[in-house]
């Protein structure tokens, strides 16, 4: 579970968005602290950006006092109590004094940037002052310090803490300034000592750039920081388990015994659950609910409990065995395209037999007048005897009889407003019946009236389990006013289908935001996100147009606005950047805008790109030479073989020396291969046939055959990946053009494995990139021997397993199914796409047209 997407889950029912439009109660605003609402001083300008308001003072004529563009920073953090007497002492120093600041404006903001999954390189940030050299940096330090004394607030992991204050320091940019680091994306920046621009690290540790010497005041500040260390204590640190905004956890040996332990860490002020509570509150809740349930065989038996520095420590018993979740990639029958009876009934009976264990688990706790409250299959360890299972994690526990609401909850776990109490459990207990046979219940947050559509899958696939096993859990499930399963058009009744799609998705437009145009991916809140092929309007306007739509000329309209110019930091690439606005633009008959778009990506540092489809130069190099074709401009052909020339190069030299690498069409070495096919198809050079047959090579050596099913899928080491964005179907997809020039039995041999991987019964998401719509499109394309109409009819009925409404129409959730997705890579665009490639065999991803078929 990605815990990046809980927090953009918040602000709206269908889709993922911003914090910073959350409101407090049904339409009104969310509120702001007193000191956002002040009026701007006289000589000042203020901007929201993201989640800051800043304030920069304005010189005579009205344009931003200069100051330096990078130095060393002050933040202050701060809690709910504090942030408003922060707030306004800092504006009250700052402005008199003409000092540039900035401040998370509302508490709804600062709560979020502090709960359990916030980023850690952000957390506690609350304020932040740009001093204009270290002399105002140390005066600033000590007097604003002086009027915060007492302050409290969360530890800025990645800064140098002032004394004993709410004040921090880090070196950093001012301005916002981009370079492309080693791995080839493009990042925030800073000069090093010879005036380069190079990353920014934000790490989760305070760092001095090696060209930057620490100021003598902070010496001090650094050695006390220095102080606190695990030596003295009783435990052994082996590992670190698990990293959250709220602390670690950690396994460990007590050195008096040889116990295995695990230590839980809590942070003062960070963590927070969604009642206010911070780490250290949830870990003494935790605590305390261990204890009354101690004894019971369920649970870990606490050990100890002490501070180290700020920071408190729960420390257990090591419980033996593994996590629920882990036993789906070993054991799920259906991860193989023809499930044999006798496994399907195999794991119908163990599944229902822990299914049962976990219900005895959690009656024993109720028992003892303790509610569990984040039941889920990370949170139950099964023994190694696979009969017994334990509970962990109870730091969202409470006393039955407070009859209280959940405050911390997995997404597919997540109890509805309605339940209280022990009825939390009782939730998650039905949720879980059907997790184990189809994990994907998270699509309840959207709607619980998916719930009967998924009992009659499980029905269908596992037809051993229980009917009144099923019933009762849908009963649970879908208890309370207003869940109804809403009737849609099925993916495969097309071209009802793909008509319903295409309402949803213009229904869904939003042309007057700026930030994007479709609601998607996170990804699209980053710098750009909103413009590009894979989350943006780019991809969307793309999918429409393949699919014969009825051409959104307002869309196109806003396209075109938001990309003149495009906003700092868009990255360069085609599926997350410009190229791939480019290629669109050109497509839907923009080809100036498309011409001045790379104009402008060539007068960047493009050469230093990674070789990747993504966002390196294999995407960008299959753009120039689309662009060359069209438009017979001589200096784009040139560049696209200037591109080829130095992807060709990377191939030649070593791999670098490292435990796994990336593979797969958009980030591995697949990209690279089909950029190398198509220039050969353009002009003919032998030796770039052969470079792409390299690179196809390193891919295939990043893959394994699955044992379950046989499939050949990309190995990242702790999972094994099918999908076309990242796994072995993208390399399939370039295997097949590859094999059409030339025959090869290594390829042959791997295409049939992938075939297999993209055949699979079950698959976590519909995405595009991710998910099963991938595997639809692959399938419709492949000229693999063994492909069969069947295998492709299949994977498009399943997709229906994820279909969801929107205003009464055909959509799918994204990516973690947390909520609806309109874009390419992840939602209903990306299916469209898949579907109609599949349907009319017309549509295509750029640069992978329907390959030729056997005459």
């Amino acid at each position: 579970m990605d815990k990046r997407y809980e927090v953009y889950a918040l602000a709206d029912r269908h889709f993922y968005d911003t914090p910073d439009r959350l409101a407090a109660a049904g339409e009104r605003a969310a509120p702001l602290f007193a000191t956002a609402r002040r009026e701007v001083p006289r000589g000042w300008e203020a901007a929201r950006i993201g989640d800051w308001l800043t304030l920069t003072p304005l010189e005579a004529d009205g344009s931003p006092v200069s100051g330096p563009a990078q130095g060393w920073k002050i933040h202050a953090s701060a809690t709910r109590e504090n942030a408003e007497r922060i707030a306004a002492t800092v504006w009250d120093y700052c402005v008199p004094r003409r000092i540039p600041f900035k401040f998370v404006p509302g508490p709804h903001l600062l709560h979020l940037r502090n709960t359990k999954y916030a980023r850690r390189d952000t957390s506690g940030k609350f304020v932040t002052v740009y001093p204009a050299d270290e002399e105002q940096l140390h005066r600033v330090l000590r007097e604003l310090g002086d009027l915060l004394r007492g302050c409290e607030g969360p530890y800025i992991l990645t800064d140098l803490r002032w004394g004993e204050g709410p004040l921090y320091v880090r070196y950093g940019a001012f301005a916002r300034a981009f370079t492309v680091d080693e791995r080839g994306s493009l990042v925030p920046a800073v000069r090093d000592g010879e005036g380069r621009l190079v990353p920014d690290r934000r790490a989760p540790s305070f760092q001095v750039p090696e060209w930057v010497t620490l100021p003598g005041f902070l010496e001090p500040h650094l050695a006390a920081r220095n102080t606190t260390t695990v030596g003295e204590l009783p435990y052994r640190i082996e590992k670190a388990l698990h990293f959250s905004n709220g602390g670690g956890v950690y396994a460990g040996t007590d050195t008096r015994d040889g116990r295995q332990v695990v230590l839980k860490e809590g942070r003062p002020h960070a963590g927070l659950a969604s009642d206010g509570a911070d780490a250290i509150t949830r870990l003494e809740r935790e605590k305390a609910a261990l204890e009354r349930v101690a004894g019971t065989g369920v649970v870990p038996e606490v050990r100890d409990w002490f501070t180290l520095g700020e920071h408190r420590f729960l420390v257990m018993d090591f419980v033996e065995g593994r996590p629920l979740n882990s036993f789906f990639a070993e054991r799920h029958p259906l991860l193989t395209p023809d499930p044999d009876p006798g496994a399907v009934a195999r794991y119908t009976e163990w599944a229902v037999r822990v299914h049962g264990a976990v219900e005895r688990a959690v009656e024993a706790v109720h028992a003892r007048g303790i509610v569990f409250n984040d039941l889920h299959v990370f949170n139950i360890m099964v023994a190694p005897d696979e009969e017994s299972v334990f509970l962990i994690d109870f730091e969202a526990a409470a006393p039955a009889s407070e009859n209280g609401r959940q405050v911390v909850a997995h997404p597919g776990f997540f109890a509805p407003p309605d339940r209280t109490g022990t009825d939390v459990d009782r939730y998650a207990l039905a949720c879980l019946r059907l997790a184990l046979f189809l994990p994907v219940t998270t699509l309840f947050v959207v709607d619980r009236g998916k719930a009967a559509h998924l009992a009659e899958v499980v029905a269908e696939q596992f037809p051993d389990v229980p009917r009144g096993f099923l019933d009762e859990a849908v009963a649970e499930i879908t208890r309370g006013p207003g869940v109804t399963a809403p009737a849609l058009v099925r993916p495969g009744d097309w071209p009802g289908s793909r008509d319903s799609m295409v309402k949803a998705i213009l229904a869904s437009a939003t042309p007057e935001r700026d930030d994007r145009l479709f609601p998607g991916d996170i990804a699209q809140f980053s710098d750009g996100g909103g413009l590009g092929l894979a989350h943006g309007a780019a991809g969307v306007l793309y999918a429409l147009a393949e699919t014969g739509a009825e051409r959104y000329e307002e869309g196109e309209r806003w396209l075109l606005a938001h990309s003149d110019p495009p906003p700092a930091g868009t990255p360069l690439g085609l599926y997350d950047g410009l190229a791939g606005v480019a290629l669109v633009l050109d497509r839907l008959g923009h080809r100036r805008r498309a011409l001045d778009l790379v104009e402008g990506i060539l007068a960047e540092k493009w050469h230093h790109l990674s070789s990747d489809l993504n966002g390196g130069l294999a995407g960008l190099g299959l753009v120039l030479g689309h662009l060359a074709d069209r438009t017979g401009e001589s200096a784009l052909d040139e560049r696209a073989a200037e591109a080829a020339d130095i992807v060709v190069r990377r191939l030649a030299e070593p791999l670098p020396d490292q435990p796994r690498r990336r593979a797969g069409l958009l980030r591995g070495s697949s990209g690279p291969a089909l950029f190398l096919l198509r220039q050969y198809e353009r002009v003919g050079d032998a030796r770039l046939l052969e470079a792409a047959q390299t690179a196809l090579r390193r891919d295939l050596e990043c893959c394994v055959v699955q044992q379950s099913g046989g499939g050949l899928e990309v190995d990242e080491g702790w999972r094994t990946l099918p999908y076309l964005g990242d796994g072995s179907a993208g390399i399939g997809m370039v295997l097949d053009d590859l094999l059409a020039h030339s025959a090869d039995a290594e390829f042959e041999k791997a295409r049939a494995g992938i075939l297999t991987a993209a055949s699979s019964r079950f698959y976590a998401q519909p995405g595009l990139f991710q998910g099963r719509a991938g595997m639809i499109l692959h399938l419709s394309r492949t000229t693999a021997p063994d492909a069969t109409d069947g295998r492709l009819a299949e994977q498009i009925a399943s997709l229906g397993w994820y279909a969801m409404a929107y205003q009464g129409q055909l959509a799918f959730p994204g990516h973690q199914m947390m909520r609806l997705s309109m874009d390419l890579a992840t939602g209903t665009a990306g299916c469209l796409l898949a579907l109609d490639a599949a349907t009319t065999g017309t549509a295509r991803l750029p640069f992978l047209p329907p390959p030729r078929r056997p005459s």
